[in-house]
């Protein structure tokens, strides 16, 4: 109540105030701004009592509620000072509400705002907060207002405004719960038409408000935000993040139909334990705890059973992780159902942020549904088919957390028995990548114990080397996730692996072919049976790889893989490859057939000739090479040394010779054969074929010393003096080297009288190469005809001197008689 000395107080201010409010109805603004100021002066500025100032407010409100239209600015703005003043100074502000409500509701909540200036408009809201801060609950008959005021304001252009407007969204809601949800909704589109706005901090405060007014409405509405609070999860900025987590876990603990929008509201705020940011990560942490906990005590009957006899975390359970509690897992699993379609739809969204925040999700619900997961395996797998197979790395990573879950939770019967037909063959899993059900059943294996797996690894291994797996696809990925799957077997089982030795072995060898590091999965899968090396290990396996091969080598072509797969087995085996001579070769002998496929022919040859060139630690290991000799130059190379035409016949003839070169030093009793055969090769194309039909011939001259009768020889020294006009320079130098050994090979048999002619004709053909351009064949040649004199001195001295008398290389001639004379 207001004493007689306030009354006069007041009533002597209000006199001496008497001819200023007259002077606001002035039209000149300067008058009327000095009026406003003075009212001011001597009112909300003075030390007056409250009683007092309630008096004064009473008589000036009217005055000052119309100078919120005054057409100067400085005056509404004064006008708004002193109103404020007064609000939070007088002690029953509510008295000024019939006539203070109505003129901001017509300043700020028409259908076109009337305050024009925003920083005006934003000093009203301020001063509309401060009437919510002071009059609570009485502003309830006045609720139809402050929601036309807040219909306009939050989309206001003044960002100021906006922040302002959801701060009075919260206060009313909080306020007058019983009567501001009657009309909640109204405020809903103009809050998610501001949701999205460019500052971060106004897409702060609309998030809280949208926050409060879901809390204080019926709660229908909780499907039209739900979207647009999602789309916030991904914001760039963390304040806007963590203002979503407090709302989603404000509404899961206090919601009054909260139960009916878990599925929905849990994911939102699970997405949020997989922040970058650590503080949001730790609030939602904390909310989720408290949301599961408030859970749990409300449920507590049903739960008696689970509460009592608590299980002990899954022996594989995720190292360095906090198990949440049981009301947290309970609540995943009994809505695991629901949640998960939405998953499966969201891990194939175009938006990158979308599918790895979806595959963070399936991280996290997977981590609480523990062995529950077994019932939804079957669409647990159709989603990560897809997702591993993500062009992301980050969807990819969490993806493969969440395969080495179900690992770790379900049973290894359970999720062989339908992965691994999807394994053999893909096409069933929907999956538009070949690999995709490797790289599941590689991460799954991972996440799995030796003892789950030690049962099945047969069945597991005898997958793996099914034909329609280890060779289903050549792609570098496919047989990346395919050594990956191996790998997974050996980390895991170690030495149990020794039942699929075999198995594992061939896909190893089939990821050889294109992937280097397979090497180090075979080394692994040594050390896991304590073998000393890959010797070892293919010694142990050596007769079954060799059948393995021949069941299908019928049908091998250029395009085949297995004839690469045979090239690893004799290379990386080494010296055990030795052993087992009666198996390879005739493996060989059909795949070197002059009727199969020429480009395999070559690649085998290839093959072959590194072996020989390594005999002694390969082939010849054992030293029984010798016994299988004749049977590699009769039905391996000489069938292939016969001319054919065309370029690929002429590549196999040169693989062939380069062969021959390594074996040469077995030969026994097929040198009138070879001599042939060498000597149709000299008139090869290829450059390359002319020079190794040249070094043959000169290793043939060399091991056959003294034992290829005469005609064998006659036919080959005119093919060498040909080569000697060879346009290859090596060539010349290999032909005449072979015939510096063809003149040392002559032996006893050799008649050197009956053969004169042939004799007559090599030496004039040879001195004639005295006169060669080329210095290095002029000293060459002299070198034959040294080693020539020892066959026929005289006749050599006899034409030597006659071309001497013609005066030609009279230099080299001399040096060869002189050679001939010292003799």
């Amino acid at each position: 109540l207001v004493n007689n000395n306030e009354e006069r107080a007041a009533a002597d201010v209000l006199k001496s105030l008497a001819r200023h409010l007259n002077c606001l109805n002035e039209d000149n603004k300067i008058a009327r701004k000095r009026a406003l100021e003075a009212v001011k002066r001597e009112t909300v500025e003075q030390r007056l009592s409250g009683g007092a100032l309630q008096e004064l407010f009473g008589g000036l409100l009217k005055a000052l509620l119309k100078c919120l239209s005054d057409p100067a600015e400085t005056c509404r703005d004064t006008a708004i000072q002193i109103l404020t003043g007064f609000i939070r100074a007088v002690p029953r502000p509510e008295d000024s509400l019939p006539y203070l409500m109505p003129a901001l509701a017509q300043r700020l909540g028409g259908k076109e705002i009337l305050e024009p200036a925003e920083e005006l408009r934003l000093a009203l809201m301020e001063t509309l907060s401060l009437v919510l801060e002071v009059c609570g609950k009485q502003l309830a008959p006045y609720l139809e207002d402050m929601i036309k005021i807040l219909q306009r304001t939050i989309p206001d252009p003044f960002p100021e405004v906006k922040k302002e407007s959801c701060k009075c969204v919260i206060s009313v809601a909080q306020s007058i719960p019983d009567h501001f949800h009657l009309q909640a909704q109204s405020l809903l589109k103009p809050l998610l038409q501001t949701i999205s706005h460019q500052h971060s901090q106004v897409r702060v405060s609309v998030t809280q408000a949208t926050g409060a007014v879901i809390q204080h409405s019926t709660g229908k509405n909780v499907d039209d935000v739900l979207s647009h609070l999602a789309q916030r999860l991904f914001d760039d900025s963390p304040r806007v993040r963590k203002a979503v987590t407090v709302v989603v876990g404000d509404w899961l603990l206090r919601l009054p139909d909260r139960y009916s929008y878990f599925h929905k509201l849990i994911p939102l705020l699970l997405s949020s334990l997989s922040d970058e940011i650590p503080e949001i990560r730790t609030l939602a942490e904390d909310l989720w705890k408290k949301v599961g906990s408030q859970w749990e005590k409300e449920n507590e009957d049903d739960l008696k059973d689970k509460m009592d006899f608590r299980l002990p975390a899954p022996a594989l359970y995720t190292s360095g992780v906090e198990r949440p509690g049981l009301g947290c897992r309970e609540l995943v699993v009994r809505n695991l159902s629901k949640l998960l379609p939405a998953v499966g739809r969201d891990i194939g969204d175009w938006l990158v942020q979308t599918r790895v925040k979806t595959a963070q999700l399936l991280r996290v619900l997977l981590l609480h549904a523990e062995d529950h997961c077994t019932q939804h395996l079957q669409s647990l797998l159709t989603v990560l088919y897809h997702a591993c197979a993500d062009p992301e790395t980050d969807v990819r990573a969490q993806c493969l957390e969440s395969a080495k879950l179900l690992g770790a939770f379900v049973s290894a019967e359970v999720y062989l028995k339908l992965l691994l037909p999807h394994v053999e063959d893909f096409t069933s899993c929907s999956s538009a990548s070949p690999w995709a059900p490797l790289t599941v059943l590689g991460a799954i294996l991972r996440g799995s114990s030796r003892e789950a797996l030690q049962p099945h690894l047969i069945k597991i291994g005898d997958t793996l080397a099914h034909p329609e797996v280890c060779q289903g696809s050549q792609q570098a990925l496919y047989l990346d996730q395919l050594l990956v799957c191996v790998d997974a077997v050996l980390c895991v089982c170690q030495v149990d692996c020794a039942v699929i030795s075999l198995q594992l072995l061939k896909v190893l060898i089939i990821v050889c072919v294109s992937l280097s590091q397979a090497e180090e999965s075979v080394r692994c899968l040594c050390e896991a049976q304590g073998l000393s090396g890959a010797c070892e290990l293919y010694r142990q396996h050596m007769a079954d790889l060799l059948q393995w091969l021949s069941d299908s080598h019928h049908n091998w072509t250029s395009h085949s893989i297995q004839k690469t797969q045979l090239e690893i087995i004799a290379m990386q085996s080494g010296p055990v490859v030795g052993e087992f001579l009666p198996a390879l070769l005739p493996l060989l002998k059909s795949c070197l057939e002059p009727s199969r496929d020429p480009e395999m022919r070559l690649h085998i040859f290839t093959m072959l000739s590194k072996l020989l060139l390594d005999a002694s630690n390969t082939l010849d290991s054992q030293g029984g090479f010798a016994e299988y000799m004749e049977m590699v130059l009769q039905d391996l190379l000489l069938p292939n040394l016969v001319w054919r035409s065309g370029r690929s016949a002429a590549a196999v003839r040169t693989a062939a010779l380069s062969c021959l070169l390594a074996v040469l030093h077995g030969v026994l009793s097929v040198e009138e054969t070879l001599s042939t055969q060498l000597i149709s090769a000299l008139e090869e194309d290829s450059k390359l074929a002319r020079l190794l039909a040249c070094r043959s011939l000169h290793s043939l001259l060399k091991l056959t010393t003294q034992r290829l009768n005469t005609d064998s020889l006659n036919k080959i020294y005119p093919e060498l003096l040909k080569r000697v006009d060879d346009s290859s320079e090596d060539v010349r130098v290999e032909a005449l080297k072979s015939l510096s050994t063809w003149f040392s090979s002559l032996g006893k048999n050799y008649d050197t009288q009956s053969c004169r002619p042939h004799l007559e004709f090599l030496f004039q053909q040879l001195l004639l190469y005295m006169d060669d351009p080329d210095t290095k064949i002029q000293d060459l040649v002299l070198e034959v005809l040294k080693e020539a004199s020892e066959v026929d001195r005289g006749l050599l001295q006899q034409q030597t001197e006659a071309v001497r008398e013609k005066q030609r290389s009279p230099e080299y001639c001399d040096k060869l008689l002189q050679h001939m004379h010292s003799l």
